[in-house]
C-alpha cells in the first residue's frame, strides 16, 4: 500500500505565463530511480498473498498461523512509519531512501539461511524486516516525488510514479504462481505414503527452499540499486519539513489524538486495511476449498483481484468529478458488504467471484480516508498523516483473527465475516455528515 502525503497545490500555469513542467529539469535520473520504487515495493507486498498459501503447505501451519506472514509484513509498517518520518525529518529524502532499501534487501537475504535453517518464525522475521524497509520506501518515495519538480504539477507527478505499483502488485503474483509454487499438491494418501517411506520431510523442505531463488534475486537487485542511488546525486529539497513540527513532539502527537476527525480516519484506515489484506491474503485457500482448484490456478484468480482493483481506481477517480468521495466510498464499502455476503452464503466459483469485484470497489479507499483525515491539520498534516498510515497495522491484527474463525469452523468463507464487519466501519466513516472544508491534500492509491 502507498502512502499518502500533502503537497503543495496550485491551480494554473507558473507565474511566468508558461505551462509548469510535469518531469524535474536537471533530476530526471534520481527521479526515475525513485520511480522503480513503487514497482518494487507492490511486488513485494502481493508476494506475501503467495507466501500464505506456500507457508501453510511446507511448515503445515494452521489457517491462523499461516496468517501471520501478514502480522509480520505490516507489524513492520507499523513500528517503522513514525521513526521512518522523524529520520528523514533530520538527514533527507536521500538517507531515507537508502536505509529503506538496506533493510529491504537484508530482509529478502535472510530468507536463504532461514529456508535453510527451516524455521517459520525465521521466515516471520525476514518479512518483518522487509516490511520494514517497505515502509520506509514508501514514507521516503512520495514526498520525494512529490516535491521534486514544480509544484504545480506535483499531483501529475505523483501519481505517474504510482503508476507503477499496480504492475508491480500483478507480476509479484505472476511470479510467486510459476517459480515459487511448484505445482504438486499431494492427496493424503500419497502423504501417508511418502511419510512410510520417509520421504515426506524432504518433499517439505524442498517446498520451503522454494522461496529462496525468488527473494534472494529480489534481495541482490534492491541492494543493487541501492548502490546507484548511493552514487547519484539527489536534488536539495528546501522544505522537507515544517519548522513547527520540530519542537514538542509528543505533545502534538496527543494533540492530534484528540482530534475526532483525525481519530475516526485512524480507525476507520485500520479497518480498511484489514479488509483488504484479509481479502487477498485468504483468497487463494478460499478459492482451493470450494473450488478444487490447483494453488497455480487459484493464484491466477488473485491476479484478476489485482486488475479490478486497476479498474477500480482509474474509474473512479473519474467519477469522483460528479460523487463526492467520501459518500462514494461509503456506498463502495455497502456494495463490498453485499459481495462478501455473497461468497460467504455461496462458496465456490460464484463466491470467488464476488470476492474478486470486491478488489474494484475497495480501491478508492485508503486515500479517500487519509485526505478526510489530515484535513484542516494545517503545518501538523504530515504528523498526522504520520498516524493515519501506522493503522495499516490493521492488516496485521485483522487475517489472523479471519484465520481463526476458517480454523475453528473449517471454513474459509465464515472467516470472512470479519471482513464485513471492517467494511461497516468504513461505511459508517464515509456517509457521516462531516462541516465542508476547503484544504488542498493529495490521496495516494495504496
Amino acid at each position: 500500500m502507498n502512502i499518502a502525503v500533502d503537497t503543495p497545490s496550485s491551480t494554473g500555469p507558473s507565474s511566468s505565463g508558461q505551462q509548469p513542467r510535469l518531469f524535474p529539469v536537471g533530476h530526471m535520473v534520481p527521479f526515475v530511480l525513485v520511480t522503480v520504487l513503487f514497482f518494487i515495493w507492490g511486488m513485494s507486498n502481493n508476494l506475501t498473498d503467495i507466501l500464505v498459501q506456500q507457508f501453510k503447505k511446507s511448515f503445515e501451519l494452521s489457517p491462523l498461523q499461516a496468517q501471520l506472514v501478514q502480522t509480520a509484513v505490516f507489524l513492520g509498517y507499523f513500528c517503522m512509519a513514525l521513526p521512518a518520518a522523524l529520520g528523514m525529518r533530520k538527514w533527507g529524502y536521500k538517507a531515507g531512501i537508502l536505509a529503506g532499501l538496506c533493510l529491504f534487501g537484508v530482509g529478502t537475504l535472510m530468507f536463504w539461511p532461514a529456508a535453510v535453517i527451516g524455521r517459520y518464525w525465521l521466515m516471520l522475521t525476514a518479512l518483518f524486516v522487509v516490511g520494514c524497509g517497505s515502509a520506509t520506501l514508501e514514507t521516503a518515495a512520495n514526498p520525494f516525488i512529490a516535491q521534486t519538480g514544480a509544484p504545480e504539477t506535483s499531483e501529475q507527478r505523483l501519481n505517474f510514479s504510482q503508476a507503477f505499483n499496480p504492475p508491480g502488485t500483478i507480476m509479484g503474483v505472476l511470479i510467486g504462481t510459476f517459480f515459487i509454487f511448484s505445482g504438486v499438491e499431494l492427496s493424503g494418501g500419497k502423504v501417508a505414503e511418502m511419510k512410510v517411506a520417509g520421504t515426506y520431510a524432504a518433499y517439505l523442505h524442498g517446498e520451503i527452499m522454494r522461496v529462496v531463488p525468488t527473494y534472494v534475486t529480489l534481495g541482490c537487485v534492491v541492494l543493487l540499486l541501492a548502490l546507484v542511488i548511493g552514487l547519484t546525486r539527489f536534488p536539495a529539497n528546501a522544505r522537507e519539513h515544517d519548522a513547527s513540527e520540530e519542537h514538542n513532539l509528543g505533545s502534538q502527537l496527543l494533540s492530534l489524538l484528540r482530534s475526532p476527525g483525525l481519530l475516526a480516519a485512524i480507525v476507520a484506515q485500520f479497518c480498511y486495511c484489514g479488509a483488504q489484506v484479509s481479502t487477498w491474503s485468504a483468497f487463494i485457500p478460499y478459492v482451493k476449498q470450494y473450488t478444487h482448484a490447483t494453488e497455480r490456478t487459484a493464484a491466477l484468480f488473485l491476479t484478476g483481484n489485482l486488475i479490478a482493483f486497476a479498474a477500480g481506481r482509474i474509474i473512479s477517480t473519474g467519477l469522483m468529478r460528479w460523487f463526492a468521495p467520501a459518500k462514494m466510498m461509503g456506498v463502495y464499502a455497502i456494495v463490498n458488504i453485499c459481495l462478501i455476503g455473497l461468497g460467504i452464503l455461496h462458496p465456490g466459483l460464484v463466491g470467488a467471484g464476488a470476492l474478486l469485484l470486491t478488489s474494484f470497489f475497495m480501491s478508492v479507499m485508503f486515500p479517500t480516508i487519509f485526505a478526510l483525515g489530515v484535513k484542516g491539520l494545517g503545518p501538523r498534516t504530515k504528523l498526522g498523516g504520520s498516524l493515519i498510515v501506522m493503522s495499516v497495522v490493521g492488516a496485521a491484527v485483522v487475517p489472523p483473527l479471519l484465520g481463526l474463525i476458517a480454523k475453528h469452523f473449517g471454513s474459509y468463507a465464515l472467516g470472512y465475516g470479519v471482513v464485513i464487519a471492517c467494511y461497516v466501519v468504513v461505511a459508517v466513516y464515509g456517509l457521516r455528515p462531516r462541516p465542508v472544508t476547503s484544504v488542498h491534500t493529495v490521496p495516494v492509491m495504496p
